[in-house]
């Protein structure tokens, strides 16, 4: 298994660590909007994350086989996922906290800094021992 898939793995674990974390907290605390809000907007940013590391891998692939590289990484996709998840948020207020949507979507990336930090840390004890 080559690097990347990897760190596809690890970036995809760490998202659903993090979604069985904010539904156990929805169901024990008393702020159960706000963690649905957490839980719609992760849930699509692991769809955006998703989407962005195929897109990424079948680019990769295309390039190192010699062939040109055509069509974008979804971009565009990505945004609308974001805008149905806020207007799914303010449709449904009673139920979900929109500023904790758009937390939620935001998520993916702290997961991928935190996977690059925990990466790098592992990767200097490994070179110490």
């Amino acid at each position: 298994m080559s690097n990347y898939d990897k760190m596809i793995t690890r970036q995809r674990q760490w998202m659903f660590y993090l979604l069985a974390v904010l539904v156990l907290c929805a169901g024990f605390l008393p702020y159960p909007r706000v963690f649905f809000g957490l839980i719609l907007g992760s849930i699509i940013s692991l769809y955006n994350l998703w989407l962005l590391q195929s897109k990424t891998a079948k680019l990769g692939e295309t390039v190192a086989a010699g062939g040109k590289a055509r069509g974008g990484l979804g971009t565009f996709t990505r945004m609308a996922a974001a805008v149905l998840g806020v207007l799914i948020a303010m449709r449904f207020e009673e139920h979900f906290h929109v500023m904790a949507v758009i937390i939620g979507i935001l998520s993916s990336y702290f997961v991928i800094a935190l996977d690059i930090i925990v990466y790098q840390l592992s990767l200097r004890n490994q070179e110490e021992d």
